[in-house]
């Protein structure tokens, strides 16, 4: 394929990168050349190495959060906070991969050793997406490079100028260039990684559409580790607080935050229908005022574009969808940048929409349900394939016992925004949202794998029943 890709500035749609179409197979090939290499380097050489690369990226932070802004339309302010999180993410990684893959020694029967040591996989393809195009590919290949493993990154078709960065980064700080490559291309590419004999692991963030076809690809082949972290149609749940205006801004920091464009955000907003009007004044007051910009603007945006023109247009037509199927608008959906890929915050009432459709709405869309009572609220909280995060504001305490409980995602979290998951913690969901290898701090899980070994210096062995008496008398019968 000779046409190259090209990346352009969603909030300004000013060309921002172009790149060549990537040899799959030679790119994998390099990396399968020079992993065993490296897994044959001590662990301490292969952490100092990452240490290295959080200073290279601490040296160069202007520089990355610009290419984030840009290439993304997320606020600079944000773009600042997703460098900081690729940083954070070595001393998390190293601690770890020293907790749950560090190696163990027992005592075992006549002197010998048991022990608990892992090995890397071998090569590992990180397929990444463009709402964090930094921090969560990441996420992936550092956990990988410590526990020995090399590394194919394919990021989004939508950010490959921030995905060619970040392994320039690698590369700078010393990991060998053979070990990182970067592939870029679109679905096929994608495809051909996944498919590709010399690939050990997938490594895949992104829709649940695509990580399911990763996931059938694979069926006939267990012999490949596959991580899948696959999105949500989260749920946040308001129950009997006085404190109106603060659950509003917890709602608003839930499903607007990255202009929606979160797998932990908000999709659905369940509530006793007893509230529904004091909390949505309060909700469509804070949501007035936030300011929809360019990355850098002054004064800084809350949010800026989604990423194209078709998550856009996209968006725009679910909500007129919703609205025809009986939804009550409580907040349209605007495009106020004409042909831009800006979309104002929206939010819709389908309490009486019969049939709601259960699917991740990438973008600052808002759906609204009112409920009579709490377990009707937990009921709604799990009318979903999805399980990635859900949150309840207000309530008792034995209510959040009850909901916690009852909710069925991998992040429950009580009067705080279902976003914002802590790097320090594992991330990951139930349902359609992931494959049971929650990444974060987890991420050590899946990229090594137990080897237990009884070791003993000396050679001891004996037999003590079902053998035949010998004969000593050399007569035999």
């Amino acid at each position: 394929m000779t046409e190259k890709l090209l990346s352009y500035e969603p909030a300004t749609g000013s060309l921002l990168w172009e790149g060549e179409h990537s040899d799959v197979t030679a790119e994998v090939e390099r990396a399968a050349s020079a992993w065993m290499h490296w897994a044959a380097k001590p662990a301490t050489f292969r952490i100092e190495t990452m240490r290295r690369f959080a200073n290279v990226v601490r040296a160069k932070e202007e520089e990355l959060a610009d290419i984030i802004a840009r290439e993304t339309g997320k606020p600079l302010w944000e773009a600042h906070t997703e460098v900081t999180a690729v940083i954070g993410k070595v001393d998390i990684s190293i601690a770890a991969y020293s907790e749950r893959t560090g190696q163990r020694r027992l005592e075992g029967a006549m002197g010998a050793k048991q022990n608990l040591r892992h090995k890397p996989h071998g090569v590992m393809a990180v397929l990444g997406p463009y709402n964090f195009p930094a921090h969560l590919p990441n996420g992936h290949i550092v956990p990988a490079l410590i526990a020995g493993n090399g590394i194919v990154f394919k990021p989004s078709e939508k950010t490959p100028a921030t995905a060619a960065m970040l392994v320039d980064l690698y590369h700078e700080a010393g990991v060998p260039r053979d070990l990182v490559r970067l592939v870029i291309g679109g679905s096929d590419a994608g495809k051909a990684l996944v498919e590709h004999p010399l690939v050990n692991g997938i490594l895949f963030t992104g829709s649940a559409r695509t990580g399911i076809a990763i996931n059938r690809a694979l069926a006939s082949n267990p012999e490949k580790i596959v991580a899948l972290e696959m999105g949500g149609n989260n749920p946040i749940v308001v129950w009997d607080t006085p404190d109106l205006a603060t659950a509003a801004t917890v709602i608003v920091q839930s499903a607007f935050t990255s202009a929606g464009q979160r797998c932990t955000a908000a999709r659905r907003l369940i509530l006793r229908d007893s509230m529904t009007k004091p909390l949505m004044d309060e909700l469509t007051k804070i949501t007035d005022r936030l300011i929809l910009d360019h990355p850098h603007a002054d004064p800084a945006p809350f949010m800026g574009p989604v990423i194209d023109d078709q998550a856009a247009d996209g968006l725009t037509e679910s909500f007129l969808t919703l609205m025809s199927m009986g939804g009550k608008p409580v907040r349209h959906m605007q495009r106020p940048k004409g042909e831009l890929p800006f979309v104002s915050p929206a939010i819709i009432d389908v309490t009486n929409v019969a049939e709601r459709p259960d699917i991740e709405l990438f973008g600052p869309l808002l759906q609204v349900v009112q409920v009579s009572d709490f377990d009707s609220a937990i009921r709604e909280a799990n009318a979903t394939r999805y399980g990635l995060s859900a949150s309840l504001l207000g309530g008792s305490p034995e209510q959040y016992d009850q909901f916690w409980a009852s909710v069925r995602a991998g992040i429950v979290n009580w009067n705080g925004p279902t976003n914002g998951a802590s790097s320090a913690a594992p991330f990951g969901g139930v349902g359609v949202s992931g494959n049971h290898r929650p990444s974060a701090y987890y991420a050590a899980d899946y990229c090594a794998y137990p080897v237990a070994s009884s070791e003993a210096e000396q050679l001891r062995a004996s037999i003590g029943v079902g053998l035949a008496a010998v004969d000593t008398t050399g007569m035999g019968d």
